[in-house]
């Protein structure tokens, strides 16, 4: 049977932190997936298809305008965007009521229809690229997301995931957001607040 896992829970403390101090922008939500290696097998580990069939891992990521992870799943590498779309979105319910205007911005691997009834279910709009057209065009809301996916990327227990059980896995991407979203908070806060042992230059 296939593994679906769910990340741990993002309404931690550092979340809390960053919406305090800086604020979470949840208007625009963007959700992308991206695929990297997981060359022992396990439960979340399939043929990726970006990797000539090779073991890979996808990881399906949402996060609010700017970029801070809200919620992640992972699935072996064969699975389509499409399915993940629903389980990212629940991981999102746990940060509370949302903007009326929520839209949540996807690319067109997750199709028109079904992306926008998908996100519907789920009490939020959808923007969703369509096929044919320039990417730079339509993917002005979209970039904060594939951003943190290449952030997370430069850890080497995720770009090359050696677990063969799920929570583990799960805990090293779920560990890797975190540290995500503390560089963050530092390097916002420098510019918005003031304290006696502040750096000079920006971290």
């Amino acid at each position: 049977m296939e593994h679906l896992a769910a990340t741990g829970d993002y309404k931690w403390p550092l979340t809390e932190a960053y919406d305090r101090f800086v604020g979470l922008e949840l208007s625009d939500l963007p959700v992308d997936g991206c695929h990297t290696k997981a060359p022992c097998g396990g439960d979340i580990a399939g043929p990726s298809p970006v990797d000539r069939r090779k073991g890979g891992m996808k990881r399906s990521t949402a996060t609010d305008a700017n970029g801070i992870p809200l919620g992640a799943v992972t699935a072996p590498g064969n699975r389509h965007d499409s399915p993940l779309l629903a389980p990212t979105l629940k991981r999102i319910e746990r940060l509370g009521p949302l903007p009326d205007d929520a839209t949540v911005h996807l690319d067109a691997a997750y199709g028109t229809d079904k992306g926008a009834r998908t996100a519907a279910e789920h009490g939020l709009r959808a923007k969703i690229a369509v096929k044919g057209v320039a990417a730079p065009i339509q993917n002005t809301k979209r970039w904060p997301v594939e951003r943190t996916n290449a952030w997370g990327n430069q850890f080497f227990k995720i770009a090359r995931c050696t677990q063969k059980r799920a929570e583990v896995a799960d805990t090293y991407v779920s560990l890797a957001h975190a540290i995500i979203t503390l560089r963050r908070l530092i390097r916002r806060a420098w510019t918005l607040y003031r304290w006696d042992t502040r750096p000079n230059k920006r971290p």
